[in-house]
Order: structure tokens, then sequence, then C-alpha cells
């Protein structure tokens, strides 16, 4: 039961990664008008807003990364709980 809900967590995470950094790109393209820098090495682009992306873009990395996780281990110790008590 803990693997699946170790597997869940991670499609979760994944999902969660994937909706984040599509929606801070398009937020990034909405108010710079211009597209998200996600080559860093691009010269077209300014090395601040490279910079600034890479900066927001990892801290919101971080939060799902650690909501998830806590998501995961908050529902493995609710079903331990459950399983005790039966």
């Amino acid at each position: 039961m803990n693997l699946l809900l170790k597997m869940f967590g991670l499609v979760v995470s994944l999902g969660a990664g994937t909706l984040a950094n599509k929606t801070l790109e398009g937020l990034w393209e909405k108010k710079t008008g211009k597209p998200a820098p996600k080559d860093g090495t691009d010269l077209n682009d300014s090395l601040p807003g490279v910079l600034l992306f890479a900066v927001v873009s990892a801290g919101v990395g971080a939060v799902v990364h650690v909501l998830t996780q806590r998501g995961t281990k908050s529902a493995i110790a609710r079903i331990k709980k459950t399983a005790d008590e039966v």
C-alpha cells in the first residue's frame, strides 16, 4: 500500500510541477510579452530576465515538491492509523 501511495505521490508531483511550469510560462509571456526564457544560453534573452525566471521557477518547483511530499506522508500516516484501528 505504501508503494502505491508513493507512486501516486510521484504522479501527482509530476503533474503539479508540469501544471505550475505551464502556468508560470503563461504568466511570464502575458506580463513581459515575450516567451519564457527556457534556454539560459540564448543571448537574445536578457540576463536579468533569465535569472529572474530561473529563481521564480526554482521557487515554485520547491513549493510543489514540499507540498506533494507532505501530502503523501500525511496520506500514508492516515492509512496506517486507519489500519491500526481496524
